[in-house]
């Protein structure tokens, strides 16, 4: 593995370690998808009512027992759901990263205003004043 492919692999976990976003769902494999898909339902669910939702699937989309535990175990690994509690308190939440705040309306206004106050500039010392009305 050259220094590039190790870089990459960190940078790759830190980006898992904030979080998800809804538009890498499109990425996942489909079994995964379907999981995700019932999570970003209900953002949090016990285990019991996970395996619930998947035994009320169609039957051609469900998942076994050991497929849905496997799809769990890769969901946690990789930070797209948190896993707290254990046993009959066993639960999953998604793990969906903040939007970041936007800049754009400051940018915007403080432009506007630059512009406004440089053509007011250029139009006083142009402005003739007529006494007469």
């Amino acid at each position: 593995m050259s220094v590039f492919d190790r870089l990459q692999k960190q940078l790759d976990i830190q980006k898992r370690e904030h979080g998800i976003s809804a538009l890498e769902l499109a990425d996942l494999p489909p079994n995964l998808r379907k999981i995700m898909r019932l999570m970003l339902r209900e953002v949090v669910l016990k285990y019991t009512d996970l395996c619930h939702a998947v035994e009320a699937m169609p039957a051609a989309n469900r998942l076994s027992k050991p497929e849905l535990d496997s799809a769990l175990k890769t969901l946690v690994e990789q930070n797209w759901l948190l896993c707290t509690g254990e046993g009959e308190f066993l639960s999953y939440r998604v793990n969906l990263r903040r939007k970041a705040g936007s800049s754009l309306n400051k940018d915007i206004w403080a432009s506007l205003d630059n512009r406004i106050a440089g053509s007011k500039s250029q139009e006083a010392p142009n402005q003739k004043i007529n006494p007469g009305g």
